[in-house]
């Protein structure tokens, strides 16, 4: 029996090569003799370049870099290919997870840092930069990434605006000279499953500001300072709209990707398969495990599991989902996967199941290849 085990991270609790391991050792305790393949995958999300990286063989590379508030952060990024392509998250040097939740303030965030990491890529020699864009703690329309890139933003005055998103709103032209050379000879990819605008009410600021710590007063002037920034934009002659599907995304980055450096949008998720041997793994596979923190209604439209299942579907190929939470329409989930199943052994909080999660996803799979093993005895 060949099996792919092919997750994506339980969020906040184990990243997915943990996740590999502990449904490998589940599945080897059942079926000692099953090859078992893991291959750790993201969505464009915290662990995409990680999880490509590793899966394609290549080099992680650390760079100090400004964080959202300005603090020094080492990022990472991933060179594969030879050297040739570096992929990296945008939460390494913008995210999130680098701010204390007291300290949120997407008026003050700037994604200055990813500015600096693309630059660290670049000084490797890149080819083509592949970008993870999920998780940022930034709503400022990819104007700090600008600004350390070399486009100068500036103000009625000509004076360059500061950072983060509350400078916007000074902003009044956007000047290219300046900009890196190397930007013109390297493609872009992002990696993205976040299909919103950049404005209007399920725009940047509306939508993904709340979780970044805007407040109700502060929604606004995001909005109004990411218009002016597309204005500015359009003066300049770089772009003719801002209305392109992912241009909300990671606060506005996807529109500054997208209209300065060109960039291709892609599944965050079908961008990690392809680089990662997912594709190549899937022949001859007789069964599929994915999973993740918690599958709801959301996954099936885009998310890492249920394109995982697709693929699968396409092939022929049985996909057994292992999640630590199934929420929603439970019933609904096996007209998409195979089999579906929660992790939660009679936990009765959240910080039991994150403590006993290595544990019940080992039982879980070892029971997914004890069912296996009991159909097979049944049909034969």
């Amino acid at each position: 029996m060949k099996v792919v085990i092919a997750p994506d991270s339980f969020k906040g609790n184990m990243g997915a090569a943990e996740v590999c391991t502990a449904l490998a050792n589940g599945l080897r305790e059942a079926a000692p003799d099953c090859e078992i393949l893991a291959i750790p995958l993201a969505d464009g999300g915290e662990g995409t370049a990680r999880a490509i990286t590793l899966a394609a063989g290549g080099e992680l590379r650390r760079a100090l870099v400004s964080g959202p508030l300005g603090d020094p952060v080492s990022a990472e990024f991933g060179l594969i290919d030879e050297g040739k392509t570096a992929v990296m998250d945008i939460a390494s040097a913008s995210g999130l997870e680098l701010v204390e939740k007291g300290r949120l303030d997407p008026m003050r965030a700037s994604s200055f840092g990813s500015g600096e990491l693309i630059l660290a890529a670049l000084d490797c020699r890149v080819e083509k930069i592949v970008l993870g864009i999920g998780g940022s703690a930034t709503v400022d329309g990819g104007a700090g990434l600008a600004q350390a890139l070399g486009f100068d933003l500036v103000d009625g005055s000509g004076r360059q605006v500061g950072r983060g998103g509350g400078a916007l709103d000074s902003v009044r032209e956007v000047r290219s000279e300046g900009a890196d050379p190397r930007l013109g000879k390297t493609r872009f990819i992002i990696a993205c499953d976040v299909t919103n605008p950049l404005l209007g009410p399920s725009g940047a600021a509306a939508v993904f500001g709340p979780q970044k710590g805007a407040t109700a007063e502060t929604v606004p002037i995001l909005e109004r300072g990411l218009e002016r920034l597309a204005g500015a934009w359009k003066r300049a002659g770089l772009a003719d709209d801002v209305t392109q599907p992912g241009d909300g995304a990671a606060g506005g980055m996807g529109a500054a990707l997208r209209i300065l450096l060109h960039a291709e949008m892609r599944s965050g998720a079908l961008v990690v398969m392809e680089h990662s041997g997912f594709f190549r793994a899937l022949e001859n596979a007789d069964l599929v495990i994915t999973g993740e923190g918690k599958t709801d209604s959301q996954t099936a439209g885009g998310k890492l599991c249920s394109v995982v299942a697709g693929e699968c579907r396409k092939r022929g190929v049985p996909v057994a989902l292992i999640s630590g939470c199934l929420e929603g329409d439970v019933l609904g989930f096996l007209s998409t996967y195979d089999y579906a199943v929660s992790t939660s052994c009679g936990q009765t909080n959240l910080e039991a199941m994150m403590r006993d999660a290595p544990r019940d996803l080992r039982l879980a799979a070892s029971n997914l290849a004890r069912a296996w093993l009991l159909g097979r005895k049944a049909g034969s």
